[in-house]
Formats: structure tokens, C-alpha cells, sequence
């Protein structure tokens, strides 16, 4: 349920005007930069009164920590909510590929990229938000996927003496090229040529050779 500054729950009206100030916001800062941003502009390209717009999120800083934190989480949920069951006839490759392939295309989603480069543009000014987005993103997804390494050892079919690190070098296998191509030389390198499917493949196979029964 959206909440109301005050931690009261928002009505439905108030809740669609949240969400286009929001969709405002992030259109306005990916394009133009934060000090470039302005609240009247957003309150003109949201269709929202700027009272409306302070009552909501009470100056640019907060709602630009909010527009970051609110799309971190949304995409964090999206595959980290839960690590899958495993499945009786499942073996190693298919219940991480799975995991991995989905984790892939949300990390080169064009919005979460442009923010990442957005907020690490902005490191000096908003180190927390910054720190926060390493550990509800990166990290958050390291601990999910440490978590089903766990279970697929427990089950026999991986021999890991240590999940976390297991998860963190395959983490790197798979994100560390796409990732880096996109952040260093934008959004269409990340996928020209990339088959998802394949390049997890290629990962699984260095992970299995270090770490498969």
C-alpha cells in the first residue's frame, strides 16, 4: 500500500498522482540531469499542482531519492522476491539459468541503467542513496542467489564450502561484461549481439566446472 509522508495510506487519487509525479520525475531527470530538474517543470509535466507536488515529496532532493529507491525496489521484486523452489527433476544449470537470465534482463532494463549512472554521477552529493542502491540491487541479488546455491548444495547438486562467495563469483560471470559495455558505452552496446540465454550458459559452464557434483 502507498503511503502519504506521514505514513498515513494514500488514497486512489493520491496514489495516481504519486505515480505520475514519479514517471514525470524520472523522464525529466534522465534527460536533463538533476540541477537541471526543476520542481515546476515536473509539476507541469506530471499534470499535478506543485502544492500537490510538495505535499507529496516536500523538495526535489526527496523526490529524487524516492523515484531511485522506488524503482530499486520495484525491480529488486520483480526476481529477488523469493529464490524459485527447486523442482524435482531440476538440476543445477536449468534452476540457476532461470534465475540468472531473468536477474540479466532486469539489470539491462534501459531506466535502471540510466539511473545507475545517474546516481554514481552523483556520489559526492548523495553517498547513502548511492550505498543504498548497492545493497537493495547488487548485493540483494548476490544474498538471493547465495541463498538457492544453498539449496541446490543441500540437495546434492552443487558442492559449494561457501555460498556467498560461489554467488558473488557467478554474479560477476554473468552481469561484469553486459553491465560494464552498457554503463561505459551506453545501452544499445549492452545488448548488440548479446543472446542472453548463451552468455548465461557460458557462465554456468565456468561455474559448474569450479563448483558442480
Amino acid at each position: 500500500m502507498k503511503m502519504s509522508r506521514d505514513a498515513r495510506p494514500l488514497r486512489p487519487s493520491s496514489v495516481a498522482k504519486r505515480e505520475a509525479i514519479l514517471d514525470a520525475a524520472q523522464a525529466a531527470f534522465l534527460a536533463n540531469g538533476y540541477e537541471s530538474v526543476t520542481m515546476d517543470a515536473i509539476s507541469r509535466d506530471s499534470g499535478v499542482a506543485k502544492q500537490t507536488l510538495y505535499g507529496h515529496f516536500g523538495s526535489k532532493e526527496a523526490l529524487f531519492l524516492e523515484l531511485v529507491r522506488s524503482q530499486t525496489r520495484a525491480a529488486s521484486e520483480r526476481v529477488l522476491s523469493e529464490p524459485p523452489p527447486i523442482a524435482p527433476d531440476d538440476d543445477a544449470r536449468s534452476a540457476l539459468g532461470r534465475v540468472l537470465r531473468d536477474q540479466l534482463d532486469t539489470v539491462l532494463a534501459p531506466n535502471l541503467l540510466a539511473l545507475r549512472r545517474l546516481v554514481i554521477g552523483l556520489l559526492p552529493q548523495f553517498p547513502d542513496l548511492a550505498r543504498e542502491l548497492y545493497e537493495h540491487g547488487a548485493q540483494r541479488a548476490i544474498r538471493s542467489l547465495a541463498e538457492l546455491i544453498g539449496r541446490l548444495d543441500d540437495a546434492g547438486l552443487l558442492t559449494v564450502p561457501d555460498a556467498e562467495r560461489a554467488a558473488t563469483q557467478l554474479n560477476w560471470l554473468v552481469m561484469g561484461e553486459p553491465v560494464n559495455r552498457a554503463m561505459l558505452l551506453g545501452d544499445d552496446a549492452a545488448r548488440s549481439g548479446l543472446d542472453t540465454a548463451a552468455h548465461v550458459d557460458e557462465a554456468l559452464d565456468v561455474f559448474l566446472a569450479a563448483y558442480g557434483r
